[in-house]
């Protein structure tokens, strides 16, 4: 099979995974050619998610590290055999891989929180709100592409419409509620949407309000990716490149205890609600 030229992030995560079994086994990538009749270097093609594995395979390699987590295997098994080509595809070479990774993450999600601070979360924005932040991140972009960016990043909300959406709560700043990317008009729309999701029953919002005590959890900016387990969550931070995966256990660990914590920072729903629709009005 001949390596893929750039694998997806969640081929990548199915590599790492099977790596870190391999690892918790005791056992070297050239321990493990053998067992299969392969070779270190094709183990590490698959470890690196630069080339696909089948069913059998994966069952053979958690046999072979002595793995009996039946879920665990089961989950390994269901993102090696995904054919899924989700709406996204269509972004192909148009967009970074990063952003077609990010709306995968999104639909394979058993659950989904966001925790902002400046901006509005991408799953709640409107056009027009997207179209500010587009194009004042990238002044002198082409029309054309702003259009792009905005009608992908509203594709996106697909995982929070319709008759099964994936369980959504962002816990969003004052702040980033009171930013006038664009106009008055603008703003007041933008809190009506995040109303209307709310009234809907898809999503839940809490509120940081800006005099809460103790809140220094500025740059606490993250998406938390529910996975078929825990094991297999996966966190979606800022960097200075764009979004970062984050999927190893220590720093899941951390980003779990973060989002505890600024959790203790927001008001309850209904307190939510009620803040975000004063400040409707206040446009």
């Amino acid at each position: 099979m001949a390596p893929r030229s750039q694998p997806t992030a969640r081929q990548v995560r199915l590599g790492a995974e099977l790596r870190r079994l391999r690892e918790a086994a005791g056992l070297k990538a050239r321990d493990v050619a053998q067992l299969l009749n392969s070779t270190s270097a094709q183990m590490s093609q698959v470890e690196a998610g630069n080339v696909g594995v089948s069913e059998e395979r994966v069952r053979r390699l958690a046999a072979n590290y002595a793995c009996v987590d039946a879920e665990l295997i089961d989950a390994l098994v269901a993102m090696a055999t995904d054919r899924t080509r989700g709406w996204w595809e269509a972004y192909r070479g148009v967009l970074p891989q990063v952003n077609l990774d990010v709306a995968e993450a999104e639909h394979h999600a058993t659950y989904l929180r966001d925790i902002v601070i400046t901006r509005i979360p991408g799953l709640l924005q409107t056009p027009d709100y997207a179209r500010a932040v587009f194009s004042y991140m990238n002044p002198g972009l082409p029309e054309r592409e702003v259009d792009t960016k905005v009608e992908y990043r509203m594709r996106r909300r697909a995982v929070i419409e319709g008759d099964t959406p994936t369980p959504y709560e962002a816990i969003i700043h004052e702040i980033a509620l009171r930013l006038r990317v664009s106009d008055r008009r603008a703003a007041r729309s933008q809190l009506q949407e995040i109303l209307d999701r709310v009234d809907e029953g898809n999503v839940t919002v809490r509120v940081i309000p800006t005099d809460q005590d103790g809140f220094a959890g500025s740059g606490a900016s993250v998406m938390y990716v529910g996975g078929p387990l825990p094991r297999l969550d996966t966190g979606l931070r800022d960097s200075p490149t764009g979004v970062a995966f984050v999927d190893a256990e220590a720093q899941l660990d951390r980003l779990r205890a973060l989002v505890r914590r600024v959790e203790t920072a927001a008001l309850d729903p209904a307190a939510s609600r009620d803040f975000i629709h004063r400040l409707s009005k206040e446009h």
